[in-house]
C-alpha cells in the first residue's frame, strides 16, 4: 500500500513513522536518564540527613557532582557573600531563594526532549488525517477519470488512505501516554529536589544556630 501510494501520502507517512521513532528513542533515553538521577538524589539527601555542619557534606561521592553539588555549593556561596551580617533571617530566606531557582532550572533542563512528546501526540492524528484525506481526494480523482464506481477501482487508493490514518494513531498514541508517564517522573524529581533543598536549608540553620550560640558564649566569658 506505501509503495502504491501518492507521493503525499508517502510523505505523510514517513513524517509519522519518523516521529514514532523519536517517541520511542525518547523513552529509551530519558527513562535511563531519570531513574539515575532520582537515585542520585536519594543517596544525596540520605547523605546530607547525617551530616551534622554543611561542610560535612563536601567532598561526599554523593554530594561531589551534579544537582546535589550545585544546591550546596549555593548554600555555600550565600554563606561566604553573607559573612559578618547579624540577619540569620535574611541569610536563609536568600539560601532559600538560591535553591529554589536552581531547582526550577534544573527541572527545565530535564524537560528538554519531552517537548516533542506532546507535539507528536497533539499533531500525528491531524497529520495523518490529512494523507487520509489526500488519498480519498485522489480516489475520486480516479473514480472520475475511469467513468466507473466500481470498488476494485477506488478500494486501493482508500485502503492507502487509512493507512496514513492509523499509522497517525499509532504514532499518538503512545506519545501521550509516554510524555504524561515523564510528566508524573519529573513530579517525583522535584520532589526529590524539594527534600534536598530542606535537608541543606535544615543544616545551614544548625550551622547559624550554633555559629550564634558560639558568639554569645564568647561574648559573655569573663575579662581579665
Amino acid at each position: 500500500m506505501f509503495q502504491h501510494a501518492d507521493w503525499v501520502v508517502q510523505a505523510v507517512m514517513i513524517g509519522l513513522a519518523l516521529a514514532s521513532f523519536a517517541t520511542w528513542t525518547v523513552l529509551v533515553a530519558k527513562s535511563w536518564e531519570l531513574r539515575s538521577i532520582r537515585r542520585a538524589l536519594r543517596a544525596a539527601h540520605a547523605t546530607l540527613a547525617q551530616s551534622t555542619v554543611l561542610s560535612d557534606a563536601d567532598g561526599h561521592p554523593h554530594l561531589a557532582g551534579g544537582i546535589a553539588h550545585e544546591l550546596v555549593a549555593q548554600a555555600h556561596a550565600e554563606l561566604r557573600q553573607s559573612e559578618g551580617l547579624a540577619d540569620k533571617a535574611g541569610i536563609k530566606e536568600r539560601i532559600a531563594s538560591r535553591l529554589e531557582r536552581s531547582e526550577l532550572a534544573y527541572i527545565r533542563h530535564l524537560r528538554t526532549g519531552i517537548g516533542i512528546l506532546a507535539t507528536v501526540g497533539a499533531t500525528a492524528p491531524f497529520v495523518g488525517l490529512f494523507g487520509t484525506v489526500w488519498g480519498i481526494m485522489n480516489s475520486f480523482v480516479g473514480i472520475a477519470r475511469s467513468n466507473t464506481t466500481n470498488l476494485a477501482v477506488v478500494a486501493p487508493g482508500i485502503a492507502e488512505a487509512l493507512l496514513a490514518t492509523a499509522m497517525g494513531l499509532v504514532a499518538a498514541i503512545p506519545a501521550v501516554v509516554i510524555y504524561n508517564h515523564f510528566s508524573r517522573s519529573l513530579g517525583a524529581i522535584r520532589g526529590n529536589l524539594g527534600d534536598l533543598s530542606a535537608g541543606i536549608q535544615q543544616v545551614v540553620s544548625r550551622d547559624l544556630d550554633r555559629y550564634a550560640a558560639s558568639t554569645a558564649g564568647a561574648a559573655v566569658l569573663p575579662r581579665d
